[in-house]
């Protein structure tokens, strides 16, 4: 993991936090929601935290072309995301609702986001070194392009409750050796604190940012059967989601409650 990009990640995302904690009531009020308690929390823990992971990879050690799709990845994603969350309506949800919805002509800003976090993790994956060429290089393009969208749709899915996003996502990058996953780490631990208290959650901004960045170092790390069994994990857990609640299943599991509930304000 990349020792420096964390730091520096850490350090950019709890500067960021406390300035973000400084804006004024009235530029604050926008980014306001109401998390499972029905308690008001921020959602500009998002933003915070995909700007500090994206300073953290650009100050870390790493490839140059690992980098720039780390960084083309997050910042897309992590923007479409915010868009999302400041225009999105929740009476249209999940892949099926969305695609439902565009093809009756309603662009909901659920179809842009996925539009937008699939185009670019497309686009990164082109980035990526690789030593293939030809159709090869396609289908290799095609299949990292899904694990970098599909590993951000994921950690979206998993901020529904205080910490389990960032816990999921610092528990995939920590072993991996390429350094956006450091900065993802770094930015993790230091948006943590706040996420777990309930005064902040990452929002679609930040869990698909964070998501894509963790993604594209899976891209660029995992060796080819690693990597194949990860996009399958992906792809099968953003399926799933569709019929079954994860709430629910991490509920029923002693041993997932348990982690789930590591760090976080009593029941």
């Amino acid at each position: 993991m990349g020792l420096l990009g964390a730091v520096v990640a850490a350090a950019a995302t709890a500067g960021l936090e406390r300035a973000a904690a400084k804006l004024p009531k009235e530029q604050r009020a926008p980014f306001e929601r109401t998390n499972h308690r029905g308690e008001t929390v921020t959602l500009l823990e998002g933003p915070v935290a995909v700007l500090g992971a994206l300073v953290g990879v650009a100050a870390g050690s790493g490839s140059g072309r690992v980098k720039a799709a780390a960084l083309l990845a997050g910042s897309v994603s992590g923007a479409v995301g915010a868009y999302d969350d400041l225009a999105g309506a929740t009476e249209t949800k999940g892949f099926r609702g969305h695609l439902s919805a565009l093809k009756r002509g309603e662009v909901t800003s659920g179809a842009v986001k996925i539009l937008g976090v699939g185009a670019a993790g497309l686009a990164a994956a082109a980035l990526l070194p690789r030593g293939t060429k030809g159709v090869g290089a396609v289908v290799e393009i095609v299949a990292d392009g899904a694990l970098i969208a599909g590993t951000a749709n994921l950690a979206n899915l998993l901020d529904l409750r205080p910490g389990r996003a960032l816990k999921a996502l610092a528990a995939v990058s920590a072993p991996v050796a390429v350094g956006p996953a450091g900065a993802v780490v770094g930015a993790a631990v230091a948006s943590a604190p706040s996420d777990l208290g309930e005064r902040s959650m990452l929002g679609d901004c930040g869990a698909n940012g964070l998501g894509a960045i963790t993604g594209t170092a899976l891209a660029a790390s995992l060796p080819r059967p690693l990597k194949v069994l990860a996009l399958g994990a992906v792809v099968a857990l953003n399926l799933a989601s569709e019929k079954v609640s994860f709430t629910k299943v991490i509920a029923g599991n002693p041993t997932l409650d348990k982690i789930d509930q590591w760090g976080r304000r009593p029941r």
